[in-house]
């Protein structure tokens, strides 16, 4: 149980052209030409929330602005396991080790998307069934997901890894500006913990009076707000942090306990589908019913 409430992986279990904006901006050439590839923008930010405009379907800059922010869609390496040979650790190369069902891991994932780091860092994904042994004596002591290779330096744990690379890597900032919503978002990661350990408490009793309390904090905080449907009214590292366990959460409770979350919650109805469109999110996201049954494994066996 320990193992779900820490930031770590460690235990073996669109809009239209229409609709949205006007003719005139997709017309334009001059805009394009002023978009920045190497310095964070408004546009950038909008392209790692949304699937880039078929005008730029053709276009080279177009592949490289998606790159930055995470709308290309990469082909995932295998899981290294026991007979996988190490890679050459400390070679310069920037590296991310995850597991591909690990949700703590899938926080630093989708912040490496939404940065547009895909050719920067390196995704390398470890079987945790079956985890090799040169992990833990070449890589990472702790022997844990998540974890970053960078500058001759591996670091661990998922919260302060989403903080690090989006203050030492270029793309979209994920962290806000303004007092106010630093404040929010610093209590809300600070919750996180708290929230995971409440629903997976609820798992063994009666999850609508247990988990409602927690689901309700999420409802106020989605609510405080409105120039955005996310956590900080703009996409942030917050619902980078808190998607991953919604997302296996929310299937669950529903299959298990015939409790949804979203009902009579609307705001979190509302970011639930906003998250759906996100697509350094959507790359990282796993079958709804695969997560199920990992989960069923994991607590009605207790």
């Amino acid at each position: 149980m320990a193992a779900l409430v820490v930031s770590c992986c460690n235990n073996s279990s669109s809009l239209t052209p229409s609709r949205d904006l006007p003719k005139s901006f997709f017309d334009s050439t001059k805009i394009i030409k002023r978009i920045s590839l190497t310095k964070p923008s408004t546009l950038q930010v909008f392209f790692c929330l949304h699937r880039p405009f078929p005008l730029f379907s053709k276009n080279t800059r177009a592949r490289a602005t998606a790159m930055a922010t995470g709308s290309v869609e990469e082909v995932l390496p295998p899981a290294l396991d026991s007979t996988s040979s190490p890679p050459s650790v400390f070679d310069g190369t920037t590296r991310l080790y995850i597991s591909y069902t690990c949700p703590y891991a899938q926080r630093v994932w989708i912040t490496r998307n939404c940065k547009g780091l895909q050719d920067k860092i390196k995704l390398v994904p470890i079987d945790l069934q079956n985890r090799p042994a040169w992990y833990k004596e070449k890589v990472y002591p702790a022997n844990k997901v998540p974890s970053l290779e960078h500058n001759n330096e591996v670091r661990g744990e998922s919260l302060d890894l989403v903080k690090y690379i989006d203050s030492h890597f270029e793309g979209p900032p994920l962290f806000p500006d303004d007092p106010a919503k630093r404040e929010l978002a610093e209590e809300l990661l600070s919750y996180t913990d708290t929230f995971n350990r409440s629903v997976i408490t609820s798992f063994k009793g009666d999850a609508e009076n247990e988990v409602g309390a927690a689901f309700d904090y999420i409802e106020t905080a989605l609510s405080k707000f409105d120039d955005g449907p996310f956590f900080l009214g703009q996409f942030s590292l917050v619902d980078i942090a808190y998607a991953p366990f919604i997302e296996r959460f929310q299937p669950y409770l529903l299959d298990v306990k015939k409790y949804d979350v979203a009902t009579g919650r609307p705001k979190l109805a509302a970011w639930i589908e906003e998250m759906s469109k996100i697509e350094a999110y959507k790359q990282t996201r796993r079958d709804p019913q695969e997560l199920v049954e990992i989960y069923k494994k994991r607590f009605l066996a207790l």
